[in-house]
């Protein structure tokens, strides 16, 4: 069992598949977790729900609102006085048509870039500062497959970008910062069993057809993804520090 009973966690997106799924194995693992979640505060409760009132703290927050991401790290840094771990989960997968409406196209590109760039971009900023302060922290950033090889789903080149987006900050993070001890690390996930996997399902003729391509017949559980969050947390493999984490059940190999 992993023990992060010293560590306070920051994780957004907490009240979705992926977070609600690493929230329950943070909390196994012990930790202090600050839970962002955006409208569906039930959701992000019932992930806490074994998690003992002294070591959780639920925080909202719709990064869509410029300077969400800013103002949530100033209030989740309140609760403990420090944060040791940000992990980067919250985001969208809105869909741009090619041959959509130019309103269409531009309000997915401009929704995606918002949520899934600009304010965990603040939250990393607002991680760096206090980790140079606090002499280390580790940052974990969930990007996805799209981001190493495109997407097949047309429709997704804004949310197939800006994980690419996401991965490059945080591997930027992890060369220029590691003489601060900062740590930083990439999530890759394959399609994972979530709601948003209804989108690549659909693209590709329905839930068996999208299972047979993938080589272990099934999609990634959310909890593997979270355990996945939990040993990064610990911060054991300094080395790892801007390496990405492929987990798609060899689905991509490179």
């Amino acid at each position: 069992m992993i023990d992060l009973s010293e560590k306070t966690i920051l994780l957004t997106g907490a009240s979705g598949d992926i977070g609600s799924a690493t929230a329950v194995a943070l909390g196994e693992a012990g930790a202090f977790v600050i839970a962002h979640y955006v409208k569906d505060r039930e959701a992000a409760e019932r992930a806490t729900a074994a998690i003992e009132p002294a070591r959780k703290t639920l925080i909202q927050g719709d990064f869509a609102q410029a300077g969400a991401g800013r103002d949530l790290w100033n209030r989740a840094l309140e609760w403990r006085g420090h944060i040791d771990v940000l992990v980067n989960n919250a985001a969208i997968m809105p869909e741009s048509f090619i041959d959509g409406e130019d309103a269409q196209w531009d309000d997915a590109w401009a929704r995606a870039l918002q949520i899934n760039v600009v304010e965990p971009a603040n939250l990393v900023r607002g991680a760096i500062r206090h980790f140079r302060e606090t002499k280390g922290g580790i940052i974990i950033s969930l990007s996805s497959w799209s981001a190493q090889q495109g997407s097949t789903i047309p429709q997704l080149t804004a949310y197939a970008s800006t994980k690419a987006a996401i991965k490059a900050l945080t591997q930027t993070v992890a060369r220029a910062y590691a003489k601060d001890n900062v740590l930083a690390y990439v999530v890759a996930p394959g399609i994972v069993d979530t709601t948003m996997s209804q989108i690549s399902a659909t693209s590709r003729g329905g839930m068996d057809a999208l299972r047979a391509i993938l080589p272990l017949g099934e999609m990634v559980p959310p909890r593997e993804v979270g355990d996945l969050i939990v040993f990064l947390s610990t911060g054991t493999c300094r080395h790892l520090s801007g390496a990405t984490m492929d987990i798609n059940g060899a689905a991509y190999v490179r």
